[in-house]
Parts: C-alpha cells; sequence; structure tokens
C-alpha cells in the first residue's frame, strides 16, 4: 500500500509539473511518458508499459490542454475559417494515430520511444527558430496596420495545411510530445503571424486530437485508472497556477529545463533499449 502511494505522489507531481511546463511553453509530456514507464515496466513489461504510459499520459494530460483551449478562446475568433478546415483532419489523423499504437505489437511502438522522445525534443529546441515570424504591416487608409496574415493564405496553402495537419494528427495520437511546435511551425509557413491566434487554434486542435486518443485508449483499455484520475487532476492544478503565475518565471529557464530533461530520456531510453 505504501508504494502505491508513492508511485501517486511521483506521478502526480510529474502530471503537476507537465501542466504547468504545457501552460508556459509545451513539452509536458516529456515528463509524464517516461514517470508512467518507470512506475508501469514491473507489473506490464517494458513493451506493454509504454503503451500503457501513452494512453495514461495523454488522458492525464487533457484536462489542462482544455485550459488552455478555453483561455484562448477570443484570440481564436478570428481564425474560426480555419478551424473549420483543421478540425476534421485533426480527429481523423488522432484517430488513425492511436489505432496504430493499440492495434500494432507493443513492441513496435517501445522500439520507437526513444527516437520519438527525441525527434519531441529535438523540435522543442527549434521552436523559437521554426516559429518566429516578422509581423506583416498592410497599409490601410494611409496607417500601418499589424496583420495576422489571415488575408495572405492561399487555397493551395490551406490545401497544403490540411495535409500537413492530417500527418501531425496521426503523429499525435500516436506520441503526442510536439504536436504544438509542428502545428505552429505548419500555421507560420502558411502565412500566419499572429502567434497568439496561432496559438489559440493550436490548443484547441490539439485537444481535439488528445480527446479522440482519449476515446480511443480508453475504448481499447490502454489507461491505467489507478493513477489517471489523480495525474489528471494534477495536471489541472499546474497548468491554472502556472497561467496565473508563470509570468514571474523566464519562460527561457522551463524551455532549457525541458530540453535538458528530454534529451538525458532520450539517451536513457536508447542505452535501455541496447541491453
Amino acid at each position: 500500500m505504501m508504494q502505491i502511494f508513492v508511485q501517486w505522489g511521483w506521478l502526480c507531481l510529474a502530471a503537476f509539473l507537465a501542466g504547468g511546463i504545457n501552460a508556459l511553453a509545451g513539452g509536458g509530456t516529456l515528463l509524464t511518458f517516461p514517470a508512467l514507464i518507470g512506475v508501469l515496466t514491473g507489473p506490464y513489461g517494458s513493451a506493454a508499459a509504454a503503451v500503457m504510459a501513452n494512453g495514461t499520459s495523454t488522458v492525464a494530460l487533457v484536462p489542462a490542454s482544455l485550459g488552455s483551449a478555453w483561455g484562448l478562446r477570443r484570440e481564436l475568433w478570428e481564425l474560426r475559417t480555419l478551424l473549420v478546415w483543421l478540425l476534421p483532419p485533426s480527429l481523423a489523423g488522432g484517430a488513425v494515430g492511436s489505432l496504430l499504437v493499440t492495434r500494432l505489437p507493443p513492441g513496435i511502438f517501445a522500439q520507437l520511444v526513444p527516437w520519438l522522445i527525441l525527434v519531441a525534443t529535438t523540435l522543442f529546441l527549434l521552436q523559437p527558430l521554426l516559429v518566429r515570424r516578422r509581423a506583416v504591416v498592410v497599409m490601410e487608409n494611409d496607417h500601418p496596420v499589424p496583420s495576422n496574415g489571415l488575408d495572405r493564405v492561399t487555397p493551395r496553402g490551406l490545401a497544403g495545411m490540411v495535409a500537413l495537419q492530417t500527418l501531425i494528427a496521426i503523429y499525435g495520437g500516436y506520441f503526442g510530445a510536439g504536436i504544438g511546435i509542428l502545428m505552429l511551425s505548419g500555421l507560420g509557413l502558411m502565412g500566419l503571424t499572429d502567434i497568439h491566434q496561432m496559438n489559440g487554434l493550436k490548443a484547441v486542435l490539439g485537444t481535439a486530437i488528445n480527446a479522440v486518443a482519449v476515446l480511443v485508449f480508453v475504448i481499447e483499455g490502454k489507461v491505467v485508472w489507478t493513477f489517471a484520475p489523480a495525474m489528471m487532476a494534477a495536471s489541472l492544478a499546474g497548468g491554472y497556477l502556472a497561467a496565473h503565475y508563470g509570468r514571474q518565471l523566464a519562460s527561457r529557464h522551463v524551455r532549457w529545463f525541458v530540453v535538458a530533461v528530454g534529451f538525458f530520456l532520450a539517451a536513457y531510453f536508447f542505452a535501455f533499449r541496447s541491453r
């Protein structure tokens, strides 16, 4: 019994920090996923533990993503047309990715874990370079008016983003870490420049991907309910507190902490896999 309480405490701490990190910068899955693997490897074995950890981590962080989406609802309003186009591929891709996790042999996912963590951490490290865009100024009535870039989205660009969003959603349903970075990059390439509106759209689409993945994981029995409810509450608390007090923390410190953890975990899982 004492061991269960220790595991609860450890996993809730990871979920609390992950909820806060997601609210500040993203990348919280890089904390909850390995923490769950450490707890679940004993009872499930290494291959099955990776699948169960992925499902449980996704469920645990949904409340935090819902809170972020609700908090950015005003920024999203001007991009509601894009939401109509990008929501269906997000739902479909999330379903495909999560079904790949549950239907393929668990050993495949276990072998991919270190690569997925490495790719997600690298994307997180490069995020500032990938999403940095110069604001576009449009002259209207002889006055400079900032543009969010939506006026420069072409039909070809929209079609490309729909295709890219489908691939991002498949990856998101399969693993999840780094999908926000990928979406911001895709939206930037499409011509959007207002980072707040892009974050609003990213939050809603990410919530949609995670929600359909949660549905699949629950139906397929890939969630450890012994830990999931407590982790959900902890991630929600972490996200809420980070949203209110996170401005006192330098975002670069949070970012470098996540990057350091991510690269350490990638190295650990590569070493663990080679044994």
